[in-house]
């Protein structure tokens, strides 16, 4: 029976891209992981192209194009408000670092393109009619719910060892099982996951950590080893498994961060912040996520009180709560609403004093006494001690001795 879904959505959106590319003669398709949730009946969000129009045929045909990675056959055509990576049949020579090939030639053979996908699923080809090529099985490794590598797995694996880590992804975010074949070869392979730049890695890191089916992908990412070969995860087998135990989906990449250094037991913010330089993620991920672990900990002993709120900034308060409720621990989210909606000020912006007004009041010059001066009226306007007006804390100042 012929497969065929609707073409719909963003399928129909980006019709005129294939039509156009058809009306020259070429073949077009959507392929990829499009195909596959829309198999599924998913939300597709985008959708990937591939032709039998080589690179500068695909220029020709339309008037606004963008070289994204032509050496790989891949144009960007904008459409509209709209962009589309558009990318040639294609087959790729010998892997020598396991991570990209020594060359790649351009073909116009759609099954020759698709044989060098990584999964099955992931292997389908849709024209602008709705129908589906499968050359590999994949509608029945969906039904029967398998992640199998296309081929030969150890030879997908040694084209690209990433792959390794999208198969135990799509295990985490479909809740599918990892064929034997498939599995084994991974077990087998997980070393070359060394072989992959970190940036790469801890983006399908964190999709499997996100995922709806986490408990799935984390057993598979460490019956496999796969962990092992992760930056700063060797010995992390235990907190991996406290991890994957969480009670529903994480929405946000720092609270991926967040939790994995808890489940770790990395209480040294310096330390922390170590770990994920490590996973090289941004400063402001790291600063974010560092926060919502000392957040946690501080928790464990204390209550909230606006200060904390203040310091910590409302949004990451709020993230706290919501993680130590995840974690079944003592969590105060009606306290936490009733701080944030009664801050006295937001920022130090807001604060009725400054350095000027302070200098002008005493006649003095500045130093290190001055900033000492703004930071504790900050805190005493935060606290409630005193109104946020220039008189009051500047009395407050005088009577406490800070000026």
């Amino acid at each position: 029976m012929t497969l065929k879904v609707p073409v719909k959505g963003e399928f129909e959106k980006a019709l005129p891209v294939l039509e156009t590319l058809q009306a020259a003669g070429f073949e077009a398709y959507f392929v990829g992981g499009s195909v596959r949730d829309a198999l599924l009946g998913k939300t597709v969000n985008d959708v990937d192209i591939a032709t039998s129009a080589f690179p500068e045929e695909i220029k020709r045909l339309f008037r606004r194009t963008v070289d994204v990675g032509i050496e790989h056959g891949t144009v960007m055509v904008l459409l509209d408000d709209e962009s589309y990576e558009v990318t040639t049949f294609r087959t790729e020579s010998t892997y020598q670092d396991y991570r990209r090939p020594d060359s790649v030639t351009f073909v116009r053979s759609l099954e020759e393109d698709l044989k060098r996908r990584d999964l099955t699923i992931n292997a389908f080809a849709m024209d602008n009619k709705g129908n589906i090529q499968d050359f590999f099985d994949g509608e029945r490794d969906l039904k029967e719910q398998i992640i199998r590598a296309v081929g030969k797995p150890e030879e997908r694996f040694h084209e690209d060892a990433l792959r390794m880590m999208r198969a135990v992804r799509f295990a985490s975010q479909l809740g599918f099982q990892l064929e034997a074949d498939t599995f084994y070869a991974i077990v087998v392979n997980a070393h070359l996951l060394e072989n992959i730049a970190v940036e790469r890695i801890q983006v399908e890191f964190v999709k499997m950590a996100m995922g709806e089916y986490v408990l799935q992908g984390m057993e598979a990412f460490f019956t496999t080893s796969l962990y092992a070969h992760c930056p700063g995860l060797k010995y992390g087998k235990v907190a991996l498994r406290r991890f994957s135990l969480i009670s529903r989906p994480l929405k946000k990449e720092r609270h991926v961060w967040a939790l994995l250094l808890y489940f770790m037991g990395v209480n040294d913010p310096k330390e922390a912040a170590a770990f994920l330089k490590y996973w090289r993620l941004s400063n402001q991920l790291i600063t974010d996520s560092v926060k919502l672990l000392e957040l946690i900990l501080y928790r464990h002993h204390y209550p909230l009180n606006h200060y904390i709120v203040y310091t910590f900034s409302p949004p990451l308060i709020w993230e706290a709560e919501d993680l130590l409720q995840m974690l079944k621990l003592p969590f105060d989210k009606r306290t936490a609403a009733r701080l944030i909606l009664t801050l006295p000020i937001q920022s130090r912006e807001e604060l009725a004093i400054n350095g000027r007004i302070i200098m002008e009041e005493t006649d003095s010059r500045g130093g290190p006494w001055l900033g000492e001066a703004i930071q504790v009226a900050e805190k005493a306007v935060v606290l409630g001690a005193i109104e946020n007006k220039t008189e009051p804390i500047l009395n407050w100042l005088k009577e406490s001795k800070y000026i």
